[in-house]
């Protein structure tokens, strides 16, 4: 029986090849998303699902509460790790981590007789001895239990020991690195460790040991402060058995006991609670090791994908119970035949699922094409185990046979309904109700076009927002060139002294920080006469007497640093509007040559305002702009060295600067970015983001296509005589358009409505993400729904001009 059922659903697809094409093409479009959209899913779900201790691994997180604003941070004080050992017989072990903060490139150098291998390095982390205790790392070379024991020791990526020694062992052999954040030394390789297919949200390159060097010594000034320079992140093992829940309920009162007044002191709160190591990346705060992943956009995908699998849906059944007519007498006699309501129901469900497994075969074809450009525009590589591979192929085709009987259900029923004796004299007619399914089915379909058109609109205007919105700098032009080793440092002043000259820049500065880039340096500061308990929390970068200047900022009121003031001191103070408004002052001209201070221990620090620069975004566009101030730099410790170029000569001078860098600083690659690209990476995630949803509208639109073009072409067929008729009374062409159009258009229309509110909730959720984004107005839902029309128009005219340019004696010949 079983093979009659196949048999008889093969042959009534190969029978009707133009809707079994637009069936087979459309559910393979939605499987297809289902399938790219389940490799991101999984990705983003699997990090850290490897770790053999991840069911006892939790990181020490923090929300902490300053001036009645709370935020939330992965950051820990040195101190911690520690202190919560000592304190709590529950925790087994505990590990420290912290990223090269002062580096957006770290240097690593390797010196062979006479030669000298340079290579700037990303992802550079400094770790306790035990950190591969805790973390399940593959070591290629080495041993992971013993790696980090001995002060200045490094444990690099396989990749990394690939650049510098080729197919040689890299174990034992000594590096010279290079950082603004841990200063520069020798690191003797103890390990070298695999890369591997499931990701982590510690996405190290290179990992040192934190004795030895400046972090050492910085951590040993700390003492026991629980309160400042939280910049660790800290995680516990728990022993067997232990409940984190249990253990996080202590927590406050262990703050209270050891940082209870000194955080009362500086005006601030804080609460501690216990991540699981496998849900940091999806669940964790922010400013954590690593940027991580949105759990709302990956609802979203989801939600994509199944959206776009029911529009395919929506096609098969449409398509199905338009056709009815074509198969009432099939039906008619196998029932006068003897054929049970329920065989025929088996059958056409048969049918379904055959058509959903050839469109589950074409889906993997296009999986295997689309994935490269699916990975370039999410940015993942995906790498699955065997097992997880078994997993999707077995996943996907369990959706295919429920996708099969999800299109397939009611049109079995609907069909295997006739009754024989109507059909068999000719009375039959397609029902009121089924038609009416069919018109739900298309509103359907085009209240989800219509929504994610209005989404893919809104997300296209405000990257471009974030693109070209002012943020308070001259960020176009400006070459970025990192200064990581005492030498680079130290010919700083001569580099500079060249630029000035070369007619190619206009201005050059050095710095700490630039915007765009994490500035870790906050202080808190009180206006001289307040109590030191009324703190604000100010950032702070150092710069030279031509930085601001460099990257354009606004003078408000007062002045700027410059040659022409040689008695600045480093006790004086640029502030931005926002930092002066914290601090109480009703205008910038009352700052000017008013004092704020910060407590260091028992000695009070002064520092004089200078001058008053307008607001400028130095972080992203989802944070509003916070207090900033700027602090001079007589010295040549900068972390940067920022070049403004003419315009239209960038080119050139960069030549130019890659000349004098070489003559000065020959043992150094010469290594540079530009301002404007480092501070859209803030917002690669949103990016990618919205590349994602255009691709997928596109589908949805495409798919919702498929179908209105089977409609409209099943709906010709059955008014092919109305229509040749119409032709030999004087209908034009654009009337047989109209006429064939209009019933359609209508229900555009009416998804339109339904999809108007729909969109607009969505979209306001997204965009209270950002601090500063483009306003969402009605013309961006009226665009939308114009160009639904457009679509649905364009597709239905393929036919209906078709068939109106047809000769009517042709569809009357048989009258």
């Amino acid at each position: 029986m079983l093979k009659t059922y196949i048999k008889l659903a093969f042959r009534s697809l190969i029978k009707n090849r133009v809707f079994s094409f637009i069936n087979i093409f459309g559910l393979s479009l939605g499987l297809t998303s289902c399938l790219l959209i389940s490799f991101y899913v999984l990705s983003e779900f699997s990090y850290d699902s490897y770790q053999k201790l991840g069911p006892r691994l939790f990181q020490l997180d923090a929300v902490s509460a300053r001036d009645g604003k709370e935020y939330s941070t992965g950051h820990t004080p040195a101190p911690m790790s520690q202190a919560l050992q000592l304190e709590f017989p529950e925790i087994e072990s505990t590990t420290r981590l912290i990223d090269a903060f002062q580096d957006d490139k770290t240097l690593l150098q390797y010196q062979s007789g006479n030669d000298i291998k340079s290579l700037y390095e990303t992802k550079v982390f400094f770790a306790d001895s035990n950190f591969f205790r805790l973390f399940t790392y593959k070591f290629k070379e080495g041993n992971s239990l013993t790696a980090l024991n001995e002060p200045n020791t490094v444990v690099l990526s396989e990749d990394i020991a690939k650049k510098l020694f080729g197919n040689e062992p890299a174990l034992n052999k000594v590096i010279h690195i290079n950082s603004n954040t841990n200063g520069e030394y020798d690191f003797k390789i103890t390990g070298v460790f695999k890369s591997i297919a499931t990701p982590s949200h510690i996405d190290a390159r290179l990992i040192m040991s934190i004795k030895g060097g400046s972090i050492s010594e910085w951590i040993n000034s700390m003492g026991n402060n629980l309160v400042d320079n939280n910049m660790f992140f800290t995680y516990l093992l728990l022993k067997p058995g232990i409940d984190h829940k249990q253990l996080e309920s202590k927590l406050k009162n262990f703050m209270e006991k050891h940082a209870g007044t000194e955080l009362r002191s500086s005006g601030r709160s804080v609460k501690h609670f216990l991540v699981p190591v496998k849900d940091i990346h999806l669940y964790a705060t922010e400013g954590n090791v690593s940027a991580g992943g949105n759990i709302a956009y990956l609802f979203i995908l989801i939600s994509i994908a199944i959206v776009i699998l029911l529009i395919a849906c929506v096609n098969f059944m449409n398509l199905s119970t338009a056709r009815s007519s074509k198969r009432a007498i099939e039906i008619g006699v196998r029932k006068v035949l003897g054929a049970e309501k329920n065989s025929l129901i088996l059958q056409f469900l048969w049918e379904a699922i055959l058509l959903s497994f050839f469109a589950f075969l074409v889906s993997l074809c296009f999986a295997v094409l689309l994935l490269p450009l699916f990975e370039k525009v999410t940015g993942n590589e995906f790498q699955f185990t065997t097992f997880q591979s078994i997993y999707l192929l077995i996943g996907l085709l369990i959706i295919t046979i429920l996708v099969g009987l999800l299109a397939g259900i009611y049109p079995a029923f609907y069909l295997s309904a006739f009754k024989p004796v109507k059909v068999l004299k000719g009375k039959f007619t397609n029902s009121l109700g089924a038609v009416s399914f069919r018109k739900v089915l298309v509103v359907f379909q085009f209240i989800i076009a219509v929504t994610l058109i209005v989404a893919s609109i809104t997300i296209g205007n405000q990257m471009k927002y974030l693109h070209t919105k002012d943020l308070g700098f001259e960020k176009d032009q400006q070459v970025v060139i990192p200064l990581r080793t005492s030498t680079s440092k130290n010919i700083y002043p001569a580099l500079k002294n060249e630029l000035s000259m070369n007619s190619f820049v206009s201005r050059a500065g050095g710095s700490l920080y630039y915007p765009g880039i994490k500035n870790v340096t906050d202080w808190l500061l009180y206006k001289k006469g307040n109590s030191p308990n009324q703190t604000r929390d100010v950032f702070i970068n150092w710069v030279d007497t031509s930085y601001l200047q460099t990257i354009g900022v606004h003078l408000v009121a007062g002045r700027l640093f410059s040659r022409e003031f040689r008695a600045d001191t480093a006790n004086r103070i640029i502030l931005n509007e926002q930092a002066a408004g914290d601090f109480g002052f009703t205008s910038a001209e009352e700052a000017i040559g008013k004092e704020i201070a910060a407590m260091r221990g028992n000695r009070e620090d002064i520092y004089t305002i200078v001058g008053i620069v307008k607001d400028f975004n130095f972080e992203g566009l989802h944070s509003q702009i916070k207090p900033y101030g700027f602090l001079l730099n007589h010295g040549n410790d900068y972390n940067y060295l920022v070049a403004h170029t003419a315009t239209g000569t960038i080119q050139t001078a960069l030549k130019a600067i890659s000349e004098a860098w070489s003559r000065l600083n020959p043992n150094e690659p010469f290594e540079y970015s530009f301002l404007d690209e480092d501070f859209q990476k803030n917002y690669i995630s949103d990016e990618r983001m919205a590349a994602i949803i255009r691709y997928f509208t596109v589908i949805a639109i495409f798919i919702s296509c498929l179908g209105l073009f089977g409609l409209t072409t099943f709906s010709v067929e059955q008014r092919i005589k109305e229509i040749g008729i119409r032709k030999v009374l004087g209908a034009s062409t654009m009337g047989i358009v109209s006429l064939l159009s209009k019933d359609f258009l209508k229900l555009v229309s009416i998804a339109f409505l339904v999809a108007s509110p729909l969109a607009w909730f969505f979209i306001h959720k997204w965009l209270q993400d950002f601090a500063y984004k483009v306003p969402f107005t009605i013309w961006i839902i009226i665009a939308a729904w114009v160009l639904a029309l457009l679509i649905a128009f364009l597709t239905i005219s393929i036919q209906a001009v078709k068939v109106a340019l047809t000769n009517p004696v042709q569809n009357l010949r048989t009258e």
